[in-house]
């Protein structure tokens, strides 16, 4: 699933080299033997984050949105529920870390919202605000990558 708007379509070439050697990686990693922590794919250009966590309700998260890297989620175990909405149609929380490429946001707008299980991807673009984490019903053990591809 790649959530847009038509205007940003453009934009989110998933045909893309980098996008091509981030899903490449996920196709052939061994997911059940990969440890917490950074992995380098291309350097700074593609790199995946490993992570282990509880998800929480979905009152307990903020939106985030990056402005240099998309991010595609993909769940290793585990059941998430992750929200978009246009970065247009949110509210800042605080100001955005640019070294970091990260912000926090609020009061979406408008938002959709997909459940990922064991597999699943989701790509979100610069455009878009997301909010990962989330649980289905009651928060849960979830084990999953996010990989950072530059975009800029």
């Amino acid at each position: 699933m790649l959530f847009s708007s038509i205007k940003n379509a453009s934009h989110n070439d998933i045909s893309s080299e980098r996008f091509q050697r981030a899903l490449a990686w996920l196709a052939t990693t061994d997911m059940s033997a990969i440890e917490c922590g950074r992995h380098d794919i291309v350097g700074d250009e593609v790199f995946a984050n490993v992570m282990e966590f509880t998800t929480v309700p979905v009152a307990e998260k903020n939106y985030e949105a990056h402005r240099r890297y998309a991010d595609i989620h993909y769940v290793i175990s585990g059941v998430e529920r992750l929200a978009v909405a246009p970065i247009d149609e949110v509210e800042p929380v605080c100001d955005f870390n640019e070294a970091d490429d990260f912000g926090l946001y609020a009061n979406p707008a408008r938002e959709a919202w997909v459940t990922l299980h064991e597999g699943d991807i989701v790509v979100t673009p610069p455009e878009d605000a997301h909010k990962p984490g989330c649980s289905v019903d009651e928060p849960a053990p979830l084990k999953k990558i996010c990989v950072k591809v530059l975009v800029d």
